[in-house]
């Protein structure tokens, strides 16, 4: 997959960059988990020279790149010095679509290492609301996942975050969320086959 997103990368991350930058600067603060592309070994060595351009280096702590995948919830959170919600913001850019169970790991995430009142924040290609859209990326699914390490077209990602649930302190089932912002890409059409959301998610203080 370092191969593939090495052809693809600069293409795709200059068209996400506004998104990225309105996004990413104001609200990922504090300790961020960036539930990115860890795992692939073959890509730490780009992502230590990248972070290292913006100030964020190991040998003093700013930065470490753990080797497992985001739903190694334990390793993380070891890893982050072993207590719960260890971090103030999640990010995931395109992740979701390929990561194993998404939304227990999501959940798990934000329920385990997400501090209250920390964020979540996101970009993702999605399942699109259209029937006729969302029939296309079923079809090409099985075809397009093969050589992009398991990556799905037709995962509804955001949906995963924007049903989230926890239990607060009186025991009540109630939403994960003290708000909740959701939008599209500009100038992205409908008819999309990569049809993209980002979200804005700040977990209530009460769970």
């Amino acid at each position: 997959m370092s191969h593939v997103w090495a052809a693809f990368a600069a293409g795709t991350d200059e068209g996400s960059r506004p998104v990225k930058e309105k996004l990413l600067p104001e609200n990922a603060l504090g300790a961020v988990l960036d539930i990115g592309a860890e795992p692939n070994t073959f890509m730490h060595p780009h992502i230590r020279a990248i972070a290292s351009k913006a100030g964020f280096v190991e040998s003093d702590g700013s930065l470490a790149i753990l080797s497992c995948g985001a739903e190694d919830i334990q390793t993380i959170i070891s890893h982050l010095g072993g207590k719960p919600y260890p971090v103030d913001t999640i990010v995931s850019i395109l992740t979701l679509c390929s990561i194993p169970a998404p939304e227990q790991t999501l959940n798990t995430l934000v329920r385990d290492v997400l501090k209250p009142g920390g964020k979540l924040l996101f970009y993702e290609h999605v399942l699109s609301p259209r029937q006729d859209v969302a029939w296309w990326q079923r079809f090409w699914t099985p075809v397009w996942r093969i050589p992009f390490d398991g990556c799905r077209l037709d995962r509804p990602s955001h949906l995963f975050a924007e049903r989230m649930m926890a239990t607060d302190r009186n025991g009540n089932r109630v939403s994960m969320w003290s708000s909740q912002e959701l939008w599209g890409k500009d100038g992205e059409p409908e008819e999309h086959l990569f049809w993209h959301r980002v979200g804005r998610f700040v977990k209530r203080l009460d769970t």
